[in-house]
């Protein structure tokens, strides 16, 4: 294996908490492909998304910048290759560069692929609904979320063996040894709806799943109230439905670990796999039913933090507890090309795999998506995570004695130098309330551009459909 790495692999996949891993300890150890990847590269143990939702999060990648600097809020906003992503710099630099899967991107932009195959995007205006931000918006669509649990195949499971199939086709041929290529495949799998392959769920050991933490608790934090009533999943599920759906989503984190299994046997069989810098995350997590939340949109750990594995030439094998953020792709990807990274935020993952950890180092995400009023702010150091939000009072978290986030040290006074430095640590990177003006703003107008709230509230929750399959 060379020092350099000659290509770069993204692997990317969709609502991957970061604790339905076998090389995070799950003990139904549904990833044996993403377990040997990460027997040879580096684990980041504390990798967070920039944004608990996808298309925020997806164009935080694409560019890494966070959403307050991008300005692609919500759900209605899909990237539109503005600003200017990481893989624009790449091809203009005469990188190949190629997508396979979902992006979540705005349709017909350019996102800086020569190649985008089998894409994915954001059908029309996106998901309007994220708009209505003033506390009365309804989530109509709750209940299918629950009404979906069930056993076969989908179209997502059909979709992503057939973006595995282009890739594998893709990494094979001869043309990839001729010049250097950046590539990203990504992934719905295992993003709801939780309709698992039976062959898949046959795999899964259901005594080997843990209850969801804290379940039935109502939130005691305001806006985690709205929130959790807005999606008003949790009712839907009683005990033997939730346990059915947990079993689903694990063996959906199972099938997405064979697709990516083929994809990473097809880079060692065409002999790339020495030369090629591999990644794999997710754009953020999954509750399934801890907190008595389904889906994301929350800073617990479930939704904001999500798994990370680098490996390949100039990465140091082991584990790394220093935070890491989809943020830090961007300024891995340049440098690999021999392209600067100075002015984004991020680190380079084999730096942070390279150096002791790093217990200071800032993780960071931010909210202002459907269902919330006010923007949150996490901000993630050592042993503590602290919540920010605009209109309401903070919320602390001891991860090391509290890593369910049982107890809310918000308000707990005698840890108020903890929530002083993390508002500093904040403050450092924005001005929270600027930043929700910001959003609230330009959401507000783009709700009157497309005819107010009723306009909004009409518009279809299923609005990233998936494309005609050849």
């Amino acid at each position: 294996m060379t020092d350099h790495p000659r290509n770069l692999l993204i692997l990317m996949s969709d609502e991957h908490r970061r604790d339905a891993t076998g090389f995070m300890g799950h003990p139904a150890a549904p990833t044996p492909a993403l377990d040997r990847l990460a027997a040879r590269g580096m684990v980041f143990d504390n990798a967070y998304t920039p944004a608990p939702i996808c298309v925020p999060a997806r164009a935080a990648f694409a560019t890494g910048l966070p959403t307050h600097c991008t300005g692609h809020w919500d759900s209605a906003a899909p990237w539109s290759g503005q600003p200017r992503g990481w893989m624009h710099a790449l091809r203009d630099a005469g990188i190949h560069t190629a997508t396979f899967g979902k992006l979540h991107y705005k349709a017909g932009s350019d996102h800086g692929a020569v190649e985008e195959i089998a894409p994915l995007h954001v059908a029309g205006e996106g998901w309007t609904v994220s708009l209505v931000r003033d506390g009365t918006a309804t989530f109509a669509a709750a209940h299918e979320l629950a009404l979906e649990v069930a056993t076969g195949e989908t179209e997502t499971t059909r979709y992503d063996r057939s973006v595995s199939d282009a890739a594998v086709e893709w990494i094979a041929s001869t043309e990839r040894t001729k010049r250097p290529w950046a590539a990203m495949v990504s992934l719905v799998t295992p993003h709801y709806p939780l309709v698992a392959p039976a062959d898949w769920r046959a795999r899964i050991d259901p005594d080997l799943i843990p209850p969801p933490v804290a379940a039935r608790d109502r939130p005691a934090h305001p806006e985690l109230r709205r929130i959790r009533d807005f999606y008003d999943h949790d009712p839907y599920f009683d005990d033997r439905l939730m346990a059915e759906a947990r079993l689903n989503y694990m063996a959906l984190v199972a099938f997405m670990d064979d697709c990516m299994g083929r994809v990473l046997a097809a880079l060692e069989v065409s002999g790339q796999a020495e030369d090629t810098l591999v990644i794999y995350v997710s754009d953020h997590g999954e509750m399934l039913g801890d907190h008595g939340f389904w889906g994301k949109s929350v800073m617990l750990e479930g939704s904001v933090g999500i798994p990370m594995i680098a490996a390949g030439p100039g990465v140091v094998a082991g584990r790394c507890a220093t935070t890491a953020s989809l943020l830090d792709i961007a300024t891995t990807a340049l440098p690999v090309f021999g392209q600067k990274a100075a002015t984004l935020p991020g680190a380079d993952l084999r730096d942070l795999a390279a150096a002791p950890d790093d217990p200071n180092r800032t993780g960071f995400s931010e909210y202002h998506d459907g269902g919330s009023t006010t923007g949150a702010f996490m901000i993630r150091w050592d042993r503590w995570k602290y919540v920010h939000y605009t209109s309401e009072r903070p919320q602390l978290f001891d991860l090391r004695t509290d890593p369910g986030e049982r107890v809310d040290l918000g308000a707990n006074p005698d840890f108020s130098p903890i929530r002083a430095e993390g508002l500093r640590r904040l403050r450092e990177i924005c001005d929270p309330d600027q930043v929700d003006a910001a959003a609230h703003a330009d959401q507000d107008r783009r709700l009157a551009r497309m005819g107010g709230r009723d306009a909004a509230m009409s518009s279809a929750f299923s609005h990233t459909p998936i494309p005609a399959l050849p």
